[in-house]
């Protein structure tokens, strides 16, 4: 969900400029004409997923609104999407991959991370058919030799993700990484046989074992192996927006991220069930509702961040899967420290810390 290196031409920015027209204003039933003080700022998500959870309970519960902020939301659909709406300034906030901040930051948009909404990669997982595993053709990432892999996009996190584990498993240049657009698409792709594996959220990994035919042959979901892969925290998705808002409109960050906090606490406050029931159908009906309660009990348990604070140890434990030539070079990273791509001053305000 990093930045496309095509961002800033005009077919792009057009592009972002007509979906944003068309999109829908969900504002948990206040009223379309109603002008908070502070204005309206539209803000994309990168996917439809449960782990945008503080994202749409602070929607559907009116939080943004309590700040005196009218937020217009849209599903932004790709985190390389969202980057360039932000970039284009189509958007004034953005949910995406972590490595959004740093890709914008050094292709000359600088922006930083303002709200983390995880601990863990949560889209660093990997599911094939359940027919391949238990044949035995697919057991490990080693048995990915040769074969195609599903991501989003090109230099998107679930891309980034697939050639770090592929990479780790001493087959990336033997995988061929397929970028097939949104997450509903890859697990179409997968259940279709266009590709042997895909990257998957829990949300993904569920609905596929929930419908017998997948299973995960990479699961960074579980503690364990979470711990054994990357030995800390890592932030996976953040809210981001750019360093000239900040700048220029403190205020409009401060309601932003007050809201994303009251949502926080709400959904650490609440059972699983009940964060279902106040977001499921206007966000999240798409998924069996099942598989999302499921998913939301377990990122409560050891996903979700309940401070909401990125620290600059899990800054640079994500900067490492970019580096190393991956999606960066270890030199151009240092020119997108933590202190340059991320400012937590808001979440801390909000916070009373």
């Amino acid at each position: 969900m990093s930045l496309s290196p095509d961002f800033s031409t005009r077919r792009r920015v057009l592009a972002a400029a007509g979906a944003l027209a068309g999109a829908s204003l969900l504002g948990g039933g206040r009223a379309a004409w109603a002008q908070p003080k502070l204005g309206r700022a539209a803000y994309g998500q990168g996917s439809i997923d449960p782990f945008f959870a503080a994202g749409y309970v602070a929607l559907k519960k009116g939080y943004f609104a309590e700040g005196g902020l009218d937020v217009e939301y849209l599903n932004s659909q790709s985190g390389p999407r969202t980057n360039q709406l932000l970039a284009a300034g189509q958007i004034v906030f953005g949910a995406t991959a972590a490595t959004a901040a740093p890709a914008l930051t050094l292709a000359g948009k600088p922006a930083a991370l303002v709200f983390g909404f995880d601990r863990k990669l949560t889209y660093a997982n990997i599911i094939v058919r359940r027919e391949d595993y238990e044949s035995g053709k697919i057991k490990t990432l080693k048995d990915l030799a040769g074969k195609r892999v599903g991501a989003t996009q090109p230099q998107s996190s679930t891309w980034l993700m697939a050639l770090y584990l592929m990479q780790k498993a001493g087959v990336a240049d033997k995988v061929d990484i397929r970028p097939l657009g949104d997450l509903a698409t890859m697990l179409g792709a997968l259940k279709t046989g266009s590709v042997s594996a895909t990257m998957a959220t829990m949300s993904m990994m569920e609905q596929a074992r929930e419908e017998g035919w997948g299973v995960p042959i990479f699961d960074a979901t579980t503690e364990s192996s979470w711990q054994e892969f990357m030995g800390g925290d890592v932030p996976g998705i953040a809210a981001l927006t750019l360093a000239d808002t900040i700048q220029k409109r403190p205020e409009v960050v401060q309601a932003f991220v007050g809201g994303l906090v009251k949502a926080q606490d709400f959904i650490s406050a609440n059972s699983a069930a009940a964060v279902t029931d106040a977001i499921y159908d206007d966000y999240l009906n798409a998924f069996p509702r099942a598989a999302i309660e499921k998913t939301l009990g377990v990122y409560k348990e050891t996903v979700f961040l309940k401070d909401n604070l990125i620290t600059e140890d899990a800054y640079q434990r994500m900067a490492g899967i970019m580096g190393d030539g991956r999606q960066f070079s270890n030199e151009e990273l240092k020119n997108a420290p933590y202190a340059k791509c991320v400012d937590m001053s808001f979440v801390r305000r909000a916070r009373g810390l």
